[in-house]
């Protein structure tokens, strides 16, 4: 069976280049490895260009958006598949449904929540998919030296870290999917 690779990512394309093309690229790599892209929809930003993609190799591409949020961000033409929810906790239901892993890449408070959402329920152990955070250009330095605080406080636990994989590249993020291959 297929296993479909979730990314969560901004509907804007932040101010470094090399994001964009490193989310095509992996898009790219996700159908290359005969994997399934599942994404929140919209075309714009990283979100477009990760199943932009995914599209140019012929792969499948599953978009999840929110009905107010499509005409806010638009659609990505030729998806193989498109759900339209209500609410953005039906969204992440739905990605979550349909998903075998996780990759997190640069984006905003939505791909925040997303990420803590995945990584709150794996650690509660109502999964146990890979979640891997692309800590690309040291996006996530902030927020992983604020999470490692939280260990030092005593609100955090450093076995949280063991429920994801924070990776810096682009080519350890896809050496760690091709193993999910089917």
């Amino acid at each position: 069976m297929k296993k479909n690779i979730c990314v969560f990512c901004g509907s804007r394309p932040g101010n470094n280049p090399e994001w964009s093309e490193w989310a095509f690229q992996l898009g790219s790599q996700i159908a290359k490895n005969q994997q399934g892209l599942v994404f929140g929809g919209g075309s714009g930003g990283l979100m477009g260009q990760v199943a932009k993609g995914a599209l140019e190799e012929h792969g499948t591409v599953i978009g999840i958006i929110p009905h107010q949020l499509q005409v806010k961000e638009g659609l990505v033409e030729h998806l193989s598949e498109v759900h339209y929810v209500k609410t953005m906790s039906e969204r992440k239901q739905r990605m979550d449904d349909f998903s075998d892993a996780y990759i997190i890449i640069p984006g905003g408070v939505g791909t925040l929540d997303e990420f803590f959402d995945v990584w709150a329920t794996s650690q509660t152990g109502f999964h146990q998919k890979l979640i891997i955070l692309a800590n690309w250009s040291g996006y996530y330095d902030g927020l992983i030296s604020f999470l490692k605080h939280s260990v030092t406080q005593g609100l955090m636990a450093e076995s949280h870290f063991e429920k994801i994989k924070v990776v810096n590249q682009l080519q350890e993020v896809c050496e760690l999917i091709a193993v999910l291959k089917n």
